[in-house]
């Protein structure tokens, strides 16, 4: 390492140069995560509900995780994403609009023992699911 009273530029450089190797950096930089997502970088997205589905828990717990498929308004991408609660599947029917966001796990990934599930429905036809599930507003007539 250059060390000394002329060294600022070259340990600036430096150090610019190793950033690369650094995972966050490359990613934030080439602008990997907006190329790769079906959200396109968006916090959120609309999309048309194609099917209910339920998938297997993965090793060692047991159980079906109710999620649905969606056509997402803005391209085209169909992804899969996980109704969150107890019998919020009952609430969402195929061809309803749906809104999803990410279900929040690390780095943009899926979370616990739930397979390649990366999203989560937050509202159904414009009304909040939770308040759906938990009986404090009806389901609106579309």
């Amino acid at each position: 390492m250059p060390n000394g009273l002329f060294a600022a530029r070259k340990l600036r450089l430096k150090k610019k140069q190793f950033r690369w190797s650094k995972r966050e950096y490359k990613r934030r930089m080439l602008r990997l995560k907006e190329k790769h997502d079906p959200l396109e970088g968006a916090p959120m997205a609309s999309g048309i509900v194609l099917e209910k589905t339920a998938l297997e828990k993965r090793q060692p717990y047991s159980g079906m995780i109710k999620c649905v498929r969606v056509q997402l308004r803005k391209n085209g991408k169909i992804v899969t994403a996980f109704a969150p609660g107890d019998q919020a599947i009952k609430y969402i029917d195929e061809h309803d609009e749906v809104l999803i966001e990410g279900i929040g796990g690390a780095m943009g990934r899926s979370v616990g023992s739930i397979p390649g599930v990366r999203f989560k429905v937050v509202l159904v036809n414009g009304q909040p699911l939770e308040l759906l599930r938990t009986g404090k507003i009806e389901k609106a007539r579309r």
